[in-house]
């Protein structure tokens, strides 16, 4: 039967095939000219790729001459693997070239007035380079088979040396930081075991990029550019052992010189062995969880293009990009590196890629742009970061909850932290009782309303710019009324525009979300929930803010309400609940979680709505002893849960409960025990070495 799978067979997995077409002096594994145009650089082989079963042809500096031996076939006859007609003549001109005595069965069999017209008996001889084998001139290394062995000696970096990095902006320090040695002579075998070698000179210098088990050897000035000894191994990834664990953009390169010079003016990259190398997208999968952005930077040159062009297609479901450079492709400019030996600052590849976000996040942007306050516009009138007594409430990289029932004065609360956020240095400030660190960066301080109307968002960033002191609206503040968007139109403005700011302003000092619930369809899906508050999470991390999240439900002692609630809880730094006094006047901001610290030991800080300045101020903090009565009656609360469906409890049973319910560490969860027993809520019995509630039954 003529078909592929049995043509395999009868030709040793396709090798026979290459071998009848390609005369000459070559091996598999071993780089030849590619005889199917003007090669000048010995960088195609053939190779068994174990996963499709049959001898490949890799040609590293034109991918679309690579395939297997019916790609190969052809392409010298002119006929294309895609057509159904044509591939049936491939079949047909190797059945007949090799004599394999295959018969064409009515499944292969085409109209008696097909076309295909195949050349007979076309054979190509390849020539091969007169240079040292297994090497390549250029950056495109093959993976090597297997390991070879190898000889280094490595010597201190010369002042030419070291003036070839800087030329790129690359010290000593980013050498050392990426394992990049000084070679003073490089021994190894090729593929046939003939030893051959390398000395370095002031005009040929040999670098040599280490690693556990191998040595991938660049010298810049040289015919043969790269060589390996060792073994790269098949994932071979240079600069992602320097990787931090989160960061806002991944560049993929070329090089690894494109690698390092990116990594001395600031950014993060990694490279593979070249260009069109296949590229693992577990790897990128895992990637894309520590950072928002992995764009291809490739050379601009034809090679480099069309490869960026393929693997943003290949691995598009992840969210690859790619960034092309203004460069010509020309020799001496076509990467990154001749971008800043040029003269380009790190300000300038911000700039451009300030542009390239201006580009992905145009649409966004454009419907963003009507929901911005302009304070000098008033909209047409209609009906109607972080800390207290030294205690971090909002550090960089997580969340701030603020929650409560409606009218509190949650919004109010939340305002007077932008207040002290853009407040001058030096400006006094009336936060509420809350100590906010000043934006003395002039990062972006992001306000988004997801609740109120926009005549009201108005007038709020107008008493927030007052209690900040402020004459005019600072450029680096952004505030935005979101009503008229649907919920994923929200999320969707919030997350990009707030990647968009980070790149313009530098940085995010602070983030306000007033009104999380509306972010979702609904405040009790769990799967929304854990997925919207993941989310903020990540971004607060990427971006290196925190991100107060106003929350609009009523708390139940320690706890808050439903699945948002209480994945905010698991993941904030902290909660704070603001709730109405004995006297209705006054708002009592109370903890009910802290990371650092008890809760229950934050002061009760107090706030009241003053006519005479026509804002909220500051009212003090509550007695200690209003404090001390909110911990033992918040812990009563808790004993009761404890020794509800329990008569006896141990040290330590109580002590992991007591860190569940109200999700403090051990040492608070201990000193809350003792607090208890001082108070006599609960009592120890000798006799069980436990411990028991006074005066509590178990509930039936």
């Amino acid at each position: 039967m003529l078909n592929k799978d049995e043509i395999l067979k009868r030709t040793n997995s396709g090798l026979d095939i290459f071998k009848y077409y390609i005369s000459g002096n070559w091996r598999v594994g071993r780089n030849f000219l590619n005889p199917l145009y003007e090669d000048r650089k010995a960088s195609c082989n053939i190779y068994f790729d174990r996963r499709k079963g049959c001898y490949r042809l890799k040609d590293f500096g034109n991918d679309a001459c690579s395939g297997d031996c019916f790609d190969f076939v052809g392409q010298l006859q002119g006929l294309s693997c895609n057509s159904p007609k044509d591939f049936i003549g491939i079949l047909e001109i190797i059945n007949r070239d090799l004599n394999l005595g295959l018969f064409n069965d009515c499944n292969c069999s085409t109209p008696q007035n097909r076309t295909v017209v195949p050349n007979p008996s076309v054979r190509v001889s390849v020539k091969q380079p007169e240079t040292h084998p297994d090497t390549c001139p250029d950056s495109t290394t093959p993976v090597p088979p297997k390991s070879k062995p190898y000889r280094t000696v490595q010597q201190d970096f010369s002042v030419r040396e070291v003036s070839f990095w800087e030329a790129y902006g690359i010290t000593p320090d980013t050498l050392k930081a990426y394992r990049v040695c000084s070679l003073r002579e490089f021994q190894s075998e090729n593929s046939e075991g003939n030893p051959f070698g390398f000395l370095s000179s002031e005009e040929e210098p040999i670098f040599g990029y280490t690693g556990k088990r191998y040595v991938k050897i660049y010298r810049p000035f040289s015919e043969i550019r790269f060589l390996y000894g060792g073994s790269l191994g098949e994932n071979y990834c240079f600069g992602v052992e320097q990787l931090p664990a989160k960061g806002d953009t991944l560049f993929i390169t070329g090089g690894e010189k494109d690698v390092m010079s990116l990594a001395a003016h600031g950014f993060h990259a990694i490279c593979f062995n070249s260009e069109t190398s296949n590229i693992p997208q577990n790897i990128i999968r895992k990637l894309s969880y520590r950072f928002k952005h992995i764009v291809l930077l490739y050379d601009t040159d034809k090679t480099g293009l069309e490869s960026s062009l393929k693997h943003e297609q290949q691995m598009a479901t992840l969210g690859v990009k790619r960034l092309v450079l203004p460069l010509s492709g020309a020799k001496w400019e076509k990467d990154i590196s001749d971008w800043f030996k040029s003269g380009k600052t790190r300000e300038n590849f911000i700039c451009l890629f300030l542009e390239f976000l201006e580009t992905l996040y145009s649409e966004t942007m454009a419907i963003l742009k009507p929901c911005e306050i302009d304070l000098s516009h008033p909209p047409a009138i209609s009906e109607m970061l972080i800390s207290i007594n030294g205690v971090p409430l909002g550090t960089q990289g997580n969340l701030l909850g603020i929650t409560g029932g409606e009218g509190t004065g949650k919004s109010n609360y939340a305002g007077s932290l932008i207040a002290g956020s853009i407040r001058a240095a030096g400006v006094e400030t009336d936060t509420l009782g809350t100590d906010v660190q000043p934006d003395k960066a002039g990062k972006a301080v992001l306000w988004y309303d997801t609740e109120q109307s926009e005549v009201q968002l108005y007038k709020n960033v107008s008493s927030v710019l007052k209690r900040g002191k402020q004459s005019v609206m600072p450029l680096h503040l952004k505030a935005y009324c979101l009503t008229g968007m649907s919920r994923r139109e929200r999320m969707q403005a919030i997350v990009q525009s707030m990647d968009r700011f980070y790149y313009q302003f530098g940085g995010i000092h602070l983030v306000v979300i007033d009104g999380i619930a509306d972010l979702i369809r609904c405040a009790n899906d769990e799967a929304e929930s854990v997925g919207m508050i993941d989310e903020l999470y990540r971004l607060a991390g990427i971006y290196r803010t925190c991100i107060v999240c106003v929350l609009h439900f009523i708390p139940n002692g320690m706890k808050l309400r439903g699945h948002l609630g209480s994945e905010l809880q698991r993941k904030a730094a902290a909660i704070l609940s603001i709730e109405k006094d004995e006297d209705p006047q006054i708002s009592v901001v109370k903890a009910l979680k802290v990371r650092e610290g008890s809760p229950l030991d934050v002061p009760l800080v107090q706030f009241s709505w003053d006519k005479d300045i026509q804002m909220h101020a500051y009212y003090g903090e509550k007695p200690k002893e209003e404090k001390e009565k909110r911990k033992e009656t918040e812990l009563r609360g808790v004993a009761r849960s404890v020794f509800n469906s329990q008569r006896h409890c141990t040290y330590v049973d109580l002590c992991e409960q007591i860190q569940s319910i109200l999700e403090v560490k051990e040492r608070t969860a201990k000193s809350y025990i003792k607090f208890m027993r001082d108070r006599e809520i609960i009592l120890k019995d000798p006799s069980n070495v436990s411990y028991f509630m006074i005066g509590h039954s178990l509930k039936h």
